[in-house]
């Protein structure tokens, strides 16, 4: 597979080629791994008993969005078929924002508010180890990881993005100082990110000896490590591809507003 080209499971020509789950990785997990975490049109929300008529209805939409705590990001079912951005529109409200990845362009009517190009990356040689000097984050460390966070900017984290997955950090003088964790979960893969150093600690390797041991985590389920990042972060993707990362695709990170306006607040 050259940089930059999706799989697929086409073998004939003519024949069209299933798209790979790494294609829209956060339908595939809103409706897998992190379906506990996922809110769907109709007003469901995450531990929702599936015996109510929303739950059940829930199981045929083809949108849906994280707990706004959890991840900014919403996702499709398939982006081509309007009955995923009309429940998309039905999730999110009128004049209401989603975050998407790997859409181009949203139909008539659909404000684009925001596009950032990136790139999708993928463990083809990576040397996964511990690390013994990390720490696992959890709830109690989340002050600490926004702080880091706000200073470095590796991308969103909300209050409880920390219950995605493992996040590692690494603390000197009992100050964190670098982290990187778990996000996207589809089958059989797992996303690597928040990946972050205090400007202070960089050129030193804590980052990268966190990436190894959170892939470490996830080989050992069996499971095959991904990251995302900007395609302007030109030194980022040269350091992931020197230690075992390949490019697979360059999708867009988008956020748009659905057609109408937010109904006015009551007094």
């Amino acid at each position: 597979m050259s940089a930059g080209e999706g799989t697929g499971t086409g073998t004939h020509p003519g024949t069209t080629t299933a798209p790979h789950i790494l294609d829209n990785p956060a339908w595939a997990s809103l409706s897998g791994a992190h379906s506990a975490f996922a809110e769907h049109p109709g007003g469901l929300r995450p531990g929702a008993s599936l015996a109510s008529r929303a739950a059940r209805a829930s199981l045929a939409s083809r949108a849906a969005r994280y707990d706004p705590g959890v991840s900014p990001f919403a996702a499709l079912a398939d982006p081509a078929d309007p009955r995923s951005w009309a429940d998309l529109a039905a999730l999110v409200g009128g004049g209401g924002v989603a975050s998407l990845a790997g859409v181009l362009t949203p139909p008539e009517g659909w404000e684009t508010v925001g596009v950032i190009e990136g790139v999708q990356l993928v463990d083809t040689s990576l040397r996964a180890e511990p690390a013994p000097e990390a720490v696992r984050l959890g709830p109690s460390d989340v002050p600490e990881v926004l702080a880091l966070i706000e200073l470095t900017k590796p991308g969103p984290f909300l209050p409880r993005t920390v219950e995605l997955g493992t996040y590692l950090g690494i603390r000197h003088r009992g100050r964190l100082i670098a982290m990187a964790g778990e996000r996207l979960h589809p089958p059989g893969w797992t996303e690597i990110s928040a990946v972050c150093t205090h400007p202070g600690h960089r050129g030193r390797g804590p980052a990268t000896r966190l990436v190894r041991a959170v892939a470490a985590g996830i080989r050992e389920r069996g499971e095959v490590p991904f990251l995302h990042t900007s395609a302007a972060n030109t030194g980022a993707i040269r350091l992931y591809e020197s230690i075992g990362f390949t490019l697979r695709r360059r999708p867009f990170f988008m956020a748009v507003r659905a057609p109408g306006n937010k109904p006015a607040k009551l007094p």
